[in-house]
């Protein structure tokens, strides 16, 4: 009776967690329930063994991936489920990485180490560097093995809270995971051991005042440059008539009366989302005419995404029209969507077609940077585009801000996803890219979450209606962004260096304990 009801109480624990977590991201955003979420597991993992450890771990993962992608059904119900499957694996070794230490350091006590020594290893599963280096390190392995899945690491979940994420233009956003991890860390010691850690403590205030002092210089003592006035439009065209041939009027007709209403207020530039144009460029070409008439007769320039089509090869593209309607830059996306856009190894896997909806699309090759016309300063604003998810990918960002882009521009359309969390999980994303390269971060979305994303994180406005809803509406919103003149952030130099801290630590972290062992044995 007493092992069932501790395995109930261990199954309890871990779907606390689960929820906890999940409840910290969009919609929910109870961010402060990341700080702890883990601490039900860490209980639940305590003196279990290695499999019941991967399991336990493993479930808690099911729980939160559950509630994280659930939107996914929306296109493609055995995709989901396989992904989920696959995605819980790393919470399932992350559990099992624990309870294999809890093993050796009750197998260090049955062989006499001392109290004092036992009482100094039993901090090692739980350490203050170990456990956060071990969870960052399965992110990033998750964010780029097999093409990469870089969604709701457990710092984007505190995009809200500004001061906590301004590390990332040092660490980027596996710093703020650290951080949180860390947390739960602190949590789940104290009430083992009743005394607080000093050093950790000290290690998370000083975080937030690096938060609150970066917060101050980017948004009140930057050294600000030239403004460019930006107009986003978010079309809200139904998923399900995006590529109907009679809906094409429609569509052309309701981006046009946008369009209109925006240049009344003499942007710099106005931006449609991705796949905006209901034609192939490079195929229907009769219908880019009317875009072309459209920016050449408002004499602004015109940043749409579209499908085009060179020789016998397709691309989702981003298209740049100057004030006379002619095409001023073209960026392909580079990092396609597997199993969305592609199908990976194709020739070995023609199955999957029959499992989720494949396009046939080409990777672009070209890291393309967008000039705008000579501005008051006799200077080329420049900036870079990233089509759909490519903005999850940080590496992207950085590569596209070292190249010079004053500021990043995101097209996307989830309308995939019907009315549920995934646009708004999508947002948090662009949040990081914002603060990792210090730079302005500017959506537009088919159905949203369109808006402005300042240097320092903060979300300036959204498109949205009189309700405040900023999905499944249309409008457009103008802001004039800021050129800022200041050197590239730590992470826009340099990158993962962060990561790499935490590789070693967690090497050291699996490799010392095991050491001791074999000395003491």
């Amino acid at each position: 009776m007493n092992k069932l009801s501790a395995k109930t109480k261990s199954l309890f624990l871990c779907i606390l967690s689960g929820i906890l977590l999940v409840l910290s991201f969009p919609r929910s955003d109870f961010w402060i329930l990341a700080w702890v979420g883990f601490v039900p597991l860490f209980f639940a993992l305590h003196n279990q063994s290695k499999i019941k450890g991967f399991l336990l771990g493993y479930l808690t993962g099911i729980i939160f991936w559950s509630g994280i992608i659930y939107w996914l059904v929306h296109v493609t119900l055995p995709g989901t489920i396989v992904l989920i499957l696959y995605l819980a694996l790393y919470f399932g070794i992350f559990g099992l990485i624990i309870a294999t230490y809890n093993s050796r350091l009750t197998l260090r006590q049955a062989q006499g180490t001392s109290p004092k020594d036992t009482e100094r290893s039993r901090s090692v599963p739980y350490n203050f560097l170990f456990i956060p280096s071990l969870w960052v390190l399965l992110e990033y392995i998750r964010s780029y093995l097999f093409t990469g899945f870089p969604w709701a690491l457990l710092g984007h979940s505190q995009y809200m809270n500004l001061p906590a994420i301004q590390i990332a233009d040092i660490t980027g956003a596996w710093g703020v995971s650290f951080l949180v991890m860390l947390s739960n860390v602190i949590a789940y010691s104290f009430y083992r051991k009743k005394k607080i850690s000093w050093f950790p403590i000290l290690c998370l205030t000083l975080v937030f005042f690096y938060g609150h002092h970066q917060i101050f210089e980017s948004e009140v003592q930057g050294n600000y440059g030239s403004g460019v006035k930006v107009s986003v439009i978010q079309g809200n065209i139904p998923q399900e008539l995006k590529w109907l041939a009679k809906a094409r009027p429609y569509i052309i007709k309701q981006y046009t009366r946008l369009t209109k209403d925006a240049a009344a207020k003499n942007p710099d530039l106005i931006i449609w989302p991705e796949a905006s144009s209901p034609g192939v460029l490079g195929r229907d070409n009769w219908i880019f005419e009317e875009i072309f008439s459209l920016s050449r007769d408002s004499k602004i320039p015109l940043l749409l995404g579209t499908v085009t089509k060179d020789k016998e090869e397709y691309f989702n593209s981003a298209i740049l029209l100057d004030s006379e309607g002619r095409i001023a830059g073209h960026y392909d996306k580079l990092h396609l969507v597997p199993f969305g856009e592609y199908i990976p190894l194709k020739r070995f896997l023609p199955f999957l077609e029959s499992v989720v909806p494949i396009g046939d699309i080409n990777r672009g090759k070209e890291y393309t940077i967008f000039e705008l016309p000579l501005n008051t300063y006799g200077l080329r604003d420049k900036f870079a585009v990233l089509i759909c998810f490519e903005d999850l990918f940080p590496e992207l960002s950085r590569r596209f801000t070292k190249r010079g882009a004053g500021f990043l521009v995101n097209i996307t359309n989830d309308a995939w996803y019907k009315r549920t969390s995934a646009a708004d999980q999508h947002l948090q994303s662009s949040v990081f890219r914002a603060v990792e390269n210090r730079t302005f971060v500017i959506r537009s979305a088919n159905t949203g979450v369109s808006g402005f994303i300042s240097p320092s994180g903060r979300i300036i406005s959204l498109v949205g209606d009189a309700f405040g809803n900023h999905i499944f509406v249309e409008g457009f919103d103008t802001r004039t962004v800021s050129i800022l003149k200041r050197k590239p952030s730590f992470y826009t130099q340099y990158g993962d260096v962060f990561v790499v801290f935490c590789f070693l630590f967690a090497i050291y972290g699996i490799i010392s304990p095991q050491k001791k062992l074999l000395k003491k044995s």
